[in-house]
């Protein structure tokens, strides 16, 4: 924001009132841009005050370990005082010098007929302060990095900034141009000033009593004889009486020359035009050069997982016409592979946690699937050292719409908690006669493997799933594998913790004795 007011104050200098070509200060416009400085000015004073009080990590202590926290006030302001880029730079960027130029130097300059004089200091008061203002804006993004591990969180802002940054960089261009632009007409009025032996003392301040020139129809003329070079498009605008022509036109021609690289530029051999133009080409080719690397970063960040599924279904499709797969299977193939895509987005839930610290990665599998996994009422009473292992050893399953998960009489492999979709229970009876429900999200399939795990859980042969269960809609669930469940089972049978898990394990065992589940 602040980058952007700096340039305003460019086009409250004007040339053009009545009929006489002269200088004058717009002080509405110049009024709007300082209070905008000033309110900038005062939120970037907060940052300072907030920095007296933030916390920092303390160089010392990273020889040894992760860092530690500095939390006295006395110490962190000495630390910051003492930094050269910290409390002293933050200082000299909000510094008032375009207020104190615009309102103290400026006018003595305009009464005393300094012209030339006031369009170098109101140049270079702007790079005084601007040009570190940039390089502080950078160092600012580059802590915030530092420190979250991006600037902003998405692609898209990251795209934006460097739309900014062209913006920014127009913006700057136009009102260096609309400077220029000035300073061009009135070394018009002087040269022909001297060709005009009744001219006297020229007088350029519109509030001045010396003569004045009649100079508007040459000076003012984009077809006078006088070469304006690569300022020609600005005469209408710098004695426009229309605040957004004077803003918005040179900020156009500012854009359009950097996305052009200065193509459009036609130079006279004045020495400071010349430097100009230059500088634009150059800055043309550095902000296009970064637009497009960002460009290229951000469309790889977009591309690269849909390019990553492209060649895996393409690879799929291969294998399949090789092995001459029926047009059935192979539809479901790329539906299982459209719905896995989908609700994974191509990654591995569980690759992306792995090497997180095991007391992070449990906390979030618990808070994943605790409540799916309690809903099974034999885990329902468990300590919460077993409902932890559990939630640890899930993972995400994705089952197609039609999918056969457990056919009847199929040795149970998993246990299966729904966290999206349905399915369907079929199980047949004796005289043709089948049963039909429908398991919602929140319930579960495959309990016969916890039956089996707490009562027989030595014999390696698994139980027989004792209904078919089909996915009516495209699902979402967590599984337990056998040997999970197993090693769960096993391993907590005789801890004190376990007292609920042996409590289930005896009830198993007595409706084993006098019959089945």
């Amino acid at each position: 924001m602040a980058l952007a007011i700096d340039p305003l104050f460019f086009y409250a200098v004007s040339i053009g009132r009545g009929e006489w070509p002269c200088l004058y200060m717009d002080s509405g416009l110049a009024v709007t841009v300082t209070v905008l400085r000033t309110c900038v000015d005062a939120v970037h004073l907060f940052h300072i005050w907030l920095q007296f009080r933030l916390a920092y990590v303390s160089r010392e202590s990273l020889v040894v370990g992760c860092g530690k926290l500095v939390w006295d006030a006395r110490v962190i302001a000495s630390h910051y005082v003492r930094s050269l880029k910290g409390f002293w730079f933050d200082a000299f960027v909000i510094l008032p010098v375009p207020q104190a130029v615009f309102w103290l130097v400026l006018p003595k300059l305009m009464r005393e007929e300094h012209i030339r004089h006031i369009m170098n200091i109101l140049f270079l008061s702007f790079l005084f302060q601007f040009l570190p203002k940039v390089h502080h804006t950078i160092c600012l993004m580059r802590r915030m990095k530092k420190v979250t591990g991006y600037v902003f969180g998405t692609i898209w802002w990251g795209f934006g900034l460097n739309l900014i940054a062209y913006f920014i960089a127009s913006h700057v261009a136009g009102g260096c141009w609309y400077v220029l632009t000035m300073q061009r007409i009135t070394s018009c009025l002087r040269q022909q000033c001297a060709r005009n032996e009744q001219c006297g003392k020229l007088s350029l301040s519109c509030g001045g009593g010396s003569t004045k020139v009649n100079g508007k129809p040459l000076c003012l003329d984009v077809k006078g004889p006088f070469n304006y070079g690569i300022y020609e498009w600005a005469l209408p605008v710098v004695s426009s009486n229309s605040v957004a022509v004077k803003i918005l036109y040179p900020i156009f021609w500012g854009l359009m020359t950097l996305s052009t690289f200065g193509n459009i530029l036609e130079p006279t051999s004045n020495w400071l035009e010349v430097i100009f133009s230059i500088c634009l080409v150059l800055a043309g080719l550095l902000l296009f050069t970064l637009l497009i690397g960002n460009i290229q970063v951000f469309l790889h960040a977009v591309m690269a997982k849909k390019r990553q599924m492209q060649l895996r279904c393409r690879d799929m499709e291969w294998w399949m016409k090789r092995r001459q797969l029926p047009s059935c299977l192979r539809q479901r193939v790329r539906r299982f592979e459209h719905q896995k895509w989908a609700t994974l987005g191509g990654e591995d839930e569980m690759e992306l946690i792995k090497d997180l610290p095991e007391g992070l990665r449990r906390d979030i599998k618990r808070y994943l699937c605790l409540d799916l996994i309690k809903k099974v009422p034999l885990f329902h009473n468990l300590d919460d050292l077993i409902l932890d292992n559990i939630c640890d050893r899930v993972k995400p399953l994705v089952f197609s719409k039609d999918e056969k998960i457990f056919r009847e009489g199929d040795p149970v492999q998993r246990m299966v908690f729904i966290v999206h979709g349905r399915i369907k229970r079929t199980q047949s009876f004796s005289k043709g006669m089948v049963a039909t429900s429908i398991i919602e999200a929140g319930g579960f399939i495959g309990d016969e493997l916890l039956s089996w795990c707490l009562r027989q859980s030595f014999i390696d042969r698994l139980p027989a799933s004792s209904a078919t269960f089909v996915s009516v809609e495209s699902v979402e669930a967590f599984g337990l594998d056998s040997d999970h469940l197993r090693y769960i089972t096993y391993h907590f049978k005789y801890n004190s913790p376990a007292r609920g898990l042996r409590e289930q394990q005896d009830i198993i065992h007595q409706i084993g004795k006098h019959g089945p589940l």
